[in-house]
């Protein structure tokens, strides 16, 4: 069943047109605590991903953000406050719950003057050609069912010398700690995900979607089949998480 209809939901093979429907289920499942579940899983750790992407991005003030599977508006806070008034910053994800969630968090910080939201498929990004300066995907790669159409969308609309910076769960580096890691998605996720937001089958698919998702490398030339140069990816925490970065010829 790995013909054009199929695709992976999780470990599970499922009919390409329902992915999406299954991912949308799991974000409107645990939207209302996702803040507090990344801070669980990671220990915090996650905050210090982001700030390394946020370095990463050499966003100045007045240019223009995209931020996709933005969620609850991390990266979007930060990029709000970088490109100032005269910048702008969108945060795009498919799920409305997420946007919801991510929306009402930055409005309550006093952000949004600069921050305009959208609902949107990755694969299909609905801006014009060579629109922005910066596009950041955290952690969403991985449940987009045509991941080479997404990086082609998101190539289409940056601009010239725009940059793409994918933080994403990757492949560690060492066998030790893969399988610690092993151990810890299989075990300790699902048991979390119950306890905190009785829901241990959407931890158990970010556990699995995570060892589907392309390694470092496969990442690397996907970008580079979509278009971008100049592509390369960092290793963080021994690898559990990669930010690889690309530019727009």
């Amino acid at each position: 069943m790995n013909d054009q209809d199929h695709t992976h939901f999780g470990f599970e093979q499922v009919k390409t047109a329902e992915k999406s429907k299954r991912v949308a289920e799991v974000f409107h499942s645990v939207a209302a605590k996702y803040d507090l579940m990344n801070d669980l899983m990671s220990a915090g750790i996650h905050r210090l991903w982001k700030r390394f992407t946020l370095e990463s991005s050499a966003i100045r003030p007045g240019q223009r953000v995209l931020d996709i599977a933005g969620g609850t508006g991390d990266l979007a806070a930060k990029f709000s406050k970088l490109v100032g008034s005269e910048g702008s910053v969108v945060l795009a994800d498919i799920n409305s719950s997420m946007l919801r969630v991510g929306r009402d968090k930055l409005i309550d910080q006093g952000l949004g003057s600069n921050i305009r939201y959208v609902q949107a498929d990755a694969q299909k990004l609905p801006f014009p050609d060579n629109h922005f300066d910066c596009i950041t995907i955290a952690f969403g790669l991985r449940n987009v069912t045509d991941k080479d159409e997404a990086l082609r969308s998101m190539h289409r609309i940056l601009k010239p010398g725009g940059r793409l910076l994918v933080l994403e769960f990757s492949k560690p580096q060492n066998s030790l700690l893969e399988k610690a890691y092993d151990t810890y998605s299989f075990r300790v996720l699902p048991l979390m995900g119950k306890l905190v937001v009785n829901d241990s089958d959407s931890y158990r698919y970010l556990a699995e979607s995570i060892r589907m998702h392309p390694d470092q490398s496969a990442l690397k030339t996907m970008m580079l089949d979509a278009g971008f140069a100049k592509c390369d990816f960092y290793n963080m925490t021994g690898g559990v998480v990669a930010l690889h970065k690309g530019v727009k010829a």
